[in-house]
């Protein structure tokens, strides 16, 4: 099964890093892949997994590394997401392997 997420404040290839190895590590998911300039995450979930368990651990990862699913967030939580970003865009550019 493959889902879509429309997130908040992906900017450059380092947030789509960060991203893909962030989210890859959740059991049950497999083949990450970012739009930069949609503002789109998308993977497949594996068959036999537990899809809506798996599907909100995305979500709370996306969130915790300042990537939240678009109009989850306002106010002040919106201004601290968009910080949480820059900071895992930069983590995403070290550990870029396509540098």
């Amino acid at each position: 099964m493959g889902v879509s997420l429309a997130v908040e404040n992906i900017k450059c290839g380092g947030c789509a890093n960060g991203i893909k190895q962030k989210l890859a590590t959740i059991e049950g998911v497999k083949n990450v892949q970012v739009d930069i300039e949609a503002g789109l995450v998308s993977c497949e979930l594996n068959e036999s997994s537990d899809n809506d368990s798996i599907l909100n651990s995305i979500k709370q990862q996306l969130a915790t590394m300042g990537y939240p699913e678009v109009g989850s967030v306002e106010g002040l939580k919106a201004a601290g997401a968009k910080a949480k970003s820059y900071v895992s865009c930069a983590v995403g550019k070290m550990t870029d392997s396509s540098s």
